[in-house]
C-alpha cells in the first residue's frame, strides 16, 4: 500500500488549499480514508474521514470549512481546505487501515500565515 499526498503549500489567513492523495496497492473503494495532521510538538490528530459508502466526519475545528471527498475511479483522496487559520499549520498526512495495519503517506506542508 503506497500513499501519496500532494498539495500543500503556503497561503494567507482566509485563503484556501485543496490537498489530494493517490493510493496505490489497495482496492481503494473498499477502504475507509483519513486525513490527519499534526503541528510541531502535538499529537497527530484525525482532521477528517470519508467511509466506503461516503460517510463523512470531520473534527470540530473544522467543521464548516474543510471538506473531504473521493474519486474511487482515479483512487484519489482530496481535502478541501478553505477559511484557513494559523491554527491549521501543520503537516496533513492521508491514512487508511488495510488488513489490520495503518498505512500513512509521506505527508504535505500546510502553513497559514496572519
Amino acid at each position: 500500500v503506497q500513499l501519496q499526498a500532494s498539495g500543500g503549500g503556503g497561503v494567507q489567513a482566509g485563503g484556501s488549499l485543496r490537498l489530494s492523495c493517490k493510493a496505490t496497492g489497495i482496492n481503494f473503494r473498499l477502504y475507509t480514508m483519513d486525513w490527519y495532521r499534526q503541528a510541531p510538538g502535538k499529537q497527530r490528530d484525525l482532521v477528517a474521514s470519508i467511509s466506503s459508502d461516503g460517510t463523512t466526519t470531520y473534527a470540530d475545528s473544522v467543521k464548516g470549512r474543510f471538506t473531504i471527498a473521493r474519486d474511487n475511479v482515479r483512487r484519489m483522496l482530496h481535502l478541501q481546505a478553505d477559511s484557513l487559520k494559523t491554527d491549521d499549520t501543520a503537516t496533513y498526512f492521508c491514512h487508511t487501515r488495510h488488513g489490520g495495519r495503518d498505512f500513512w503517506g509521506r505527508g504535505t506542508q500546510v502553513t497559514v500565515s496572519s
